[in-house]
């Protein structure tokens, strides 16, 4: 188990990580404006229209092109890979061949992951090595920017106590004979350990500390208790830091058995300074000298204001670019939010039925749209019903299907709905038809706890520990694998299949010609149920019960690049255009996105 909650990558000396500029946008195409002042240097008088130049040099080749073109494309490899998608084929076609060179962007992503990790995980027969490559560009400059800046602001927090607890020590020594408040405030913010033994001196209690041989020794008697003062004194002098690692693993020991059924990932260092210094970070801010003056971050983050009353079981960003969200909560009800209206998005609508008083009857476990028609949103529930909304007509009902069973997963395909019900079966329904239900399908012997489909196969992981394929233009099931967990969640693209399980672990499958193999297993950290997970050809999402999101590259084995912690389990995810949705069981909704 890894002992820092936050990874951060430094990429190889002249990577786009090293930039530290603000994250690009990842929906906006740079202009070749802006990036032609660079390329000018880069290329003779002659060559800086379209004409056609070959990239083979010649006798009368002089400059960038006169180069060997191994050459040409490694010193390309340095600009970003946008410029490299749509700038240079502006500048001359020759250039423009970079970008259509398979080598230069492998070249360009083992600098980005470096030597040992291997990528991409599954077959690389036509893996979309630009848009890969273009995607790690972007998560790396924007999520290594973030866990610094989490680095720094946590770094700050700890300074700041220990000035605080210093200055309130000062106090005390010109006070001798004052005992009371001021020593009640001392102790405050400095560690559990530490609050436990004072409390227990002040109040003339038993108390019970640790001995030379690892015994738990009470102590009584007031020489005693004086000699306890003066040592827990010198601790808070001397040894501040070993006090606040004993207040994180003491903490992370009582939120484990709290309900967690583990110790959580013992990565605290860089968590979010608001889940630490109970609740005084606002306090300190205030009173914090001037500091020298830091680039702005490359990411937002915005909650969503306070529309449910429960837990949010699932999020799923719909409309393009990141812009609407859709949030599911076992309060019965689908809500849609606005992201770009106000500063923390505003509530579109509750959906539900004319007359209804909620969106489902039961809790409303899972949500899925089409990404070819992003106007259908459908939500399962335990009402054991899937609903249809057009979210065109304002989110206003468009159907009903009664599934038999609790719903536990979704999948929209062009053609067809997948729902995935805890008795064992995978439907297939027809949204447009009078009778929505096609097939029903039995592929495993307990609950369908996630699937993930294409045009060709539909992928489906249960809780009897089996992941099924089944063929949907042969109308037949295919392989089925064994694991020793079960899955939870699923993400599949390309020729890649990526899940998390109910250990914590994530899985990976290749997926050629309806054969699923299993590749490798990873462990990231994560110490619960990893409840959902989104892969990109360079890009890797995953969140837990554990309470933590972690962003990692998806190369073998992943590199994590920042670990967001929470304050209670987070339920599920959403990514779209950079934007990050998470849904945790604290009611709360969070939207990670680009700074504007």
């Amino acid at each position: 188990m890894s002992e820092v909650s936050v990874k951060s990558y430094e990429p190889d000396e002249g990577t786009y990580g090293d930039q530290g500029g603000p994250c690009p946008d990842p929906v906006k195409p740079l202009s070749s404006e802006a990036s032609r002042p660079d390329l000018q240097g880069l290329l003779p008088a002659g060559h800086l229209s379209s004409a056609d130049v070959s990239p083979s040099p010649s006798a009368e080749a002089s400059g960038l092109l006169s180069l060997p073109w191994e050459m040409v494309t490694h010193i390309a490899s340095h600009l970003p890979a946008q410029c490299v998608i749509t700038v240079l084929p502006k500048v001359c076609h020759a250039l423009g061949n970079v970008g259509k060179d398979s080598t230069a962007w492998q070249l360009r992503a083992r600098r980005l992951i470096g030597p040992q990790a291997g990528f991409p995980v599954g077959p690389r027969e036509d893996f979309d090595w630009p848009t890969a490559c273009l995607e790690m560009e972007q998560l790396i400059t924007c999520w290594t920017s973030q866990a610094h800046l989490l680095a720094r602001q946590t770094q700050e927090v700890v300074e700041e106590r220990g000035q605080v607890r210093q200055q309130q020590r000062g106090g005390q020594d010109g006070e001798p004979g004052v005992e009371g408040g001021g020593g009640e405030a001392e102790v405050e913010g400095v560690g559990v350990a530490a609050q436990e033994a004072a409390y227990g001196a002040d109040e003339g209690m038993e108390v019970a500390i640790e001995g030379e041989d690892g015994e738990i020794q009470p102590i009584e008697g007031e020489d005693q208790l004086a000699r306890l003062r003066e040592e827990l004194e010198e601790r808070l002098e001397d040894d501040a830091p070993a006090l606040m690692a004993e207040e994180r693993d003491h903490r992370m020991m009582f939120d484990a058995n709290e309900g967690q059924g583990g110790a959580l990932n013992h990565q605290e260092g860089l968590a979010d300074p608001r889940n630490n210094g109970n609740g005084r970070l606002e306090e300190m801010e205030h009173c914090q000298p001037a500091r020298s003056p830091s680039p702005p971050p490359s990411l937002e983050c915005i909650t969503l204001p306070s529309g449910h009353i429960a837990q949010v079981n699932s999020v799923l960003l719909v409309g393009g670019e990141g812009t609407v969200c859709a949030t599911g909560s076992r309060d019965w009800n689908v809500k849609l939010w606005d992201l770009q209206a106000g500063p923390s998005g505003t509530l579109l609508h509750t959906l539900g039925g004319q007359g209804d008083f909620s969106t489902h009857r039961g809790w409303v476990w899972c949500l899925a749209s089409q990404e070819s028609q992003e106007s259908l949103l459908a939500s399962g529930g335990f009402d054991s019903t899937v609903r249809l909304w057009d979210l065109q007509a304002g989110g206003a009902e468009r159907g009903l299907i009664r599934a038999g069973a609790a719903v536990l997963c979704l999948s929209c395909q062009t053609d067809v709905l997948l729902a995935g019900t805890f008795d064992k079966r995978v439907s297939m329904y027809d949204t447009r038809a009078a009778e929505p239900l096609v097939k029903s399908l039995r592929l495993h012997g307990n609950a369908v706890m996630c699937l993930a489909a294409d045009d060709k196969y539909i992928i489906s992981g249960s809780k009897d520990c089996t992941v099924a394929v089944y063929d949907r233009r042969a109308g037949k099931g295919l392989k089925k694998l064994q694991l020793s967990s079960y899955l939870l969640s699923m993400s599949y693209s390309g020729s890649e299949v990526w899940a998390g399980d109910n250990g914590g672990k994530l899985h990976s499958f290749s997926m050629q010609a309806g054969t699923l193999k299993p590749l490798s297993q990873f462990d990231v950290g994560h110490t619960a149920l990893v409840t959902g997970i989104h892969r990109t050809p360079g890009s890797l999402y995953t969140c837990s019960s554990d309470r933590t999101v972690k962003v990692h590259v998806p190369c073998a084995p992943p590199r994590t690049l920042c670990t967001l912690h929470h304050q209670a389990g987070v339920n599920g995810l959403s990514v779209d255009a950079g934007v990050l949705a998470v849904a945790s069981g604290d009611v709360c909704v969070e939207v990670w996105r680009p700074r504007k």
